[in-house]
């Protein structure tokens, strides 16, 4: 698979092993980094070309993509002040 530009590593680089640790024994940070992945792709599609949509459809997904960013750092934080 190739690198998709927004990829949780480039923007948690310094707590990736803290991520995948938190996401491997933490369902709802699992199924928050699912959600970002699949929000993730879908934008990169739409800004590629590859499928249609509206720029308030994208502007949207955007939207949604930084929330799930913010409650993984939120995540983060909680593992790196317990």
């Amino acid at each position: 698979m190739t690198h998709v530009p927004g990829d949780l590593q480039d923007a948690f680089s310094d707590d990736a092993a803290l991520l995948h640790s938190l996401r491997a024994r933490n369902a709802h940070v699992h199924k928050l980094v699912e959600q970002y992945h699949a929000l993730n792709r879908a934008v990169h599609r739409i800004e590629s070309d590859v499928a249609p949509a509206s720029d308030e459809h994208l502007e949207g997904l955007k939207k949604q993509r930084l929330a799930l960013l913010d409650a993984l750092a939120e995540q983060l934080a909680l593992a790196k002040a317990a």
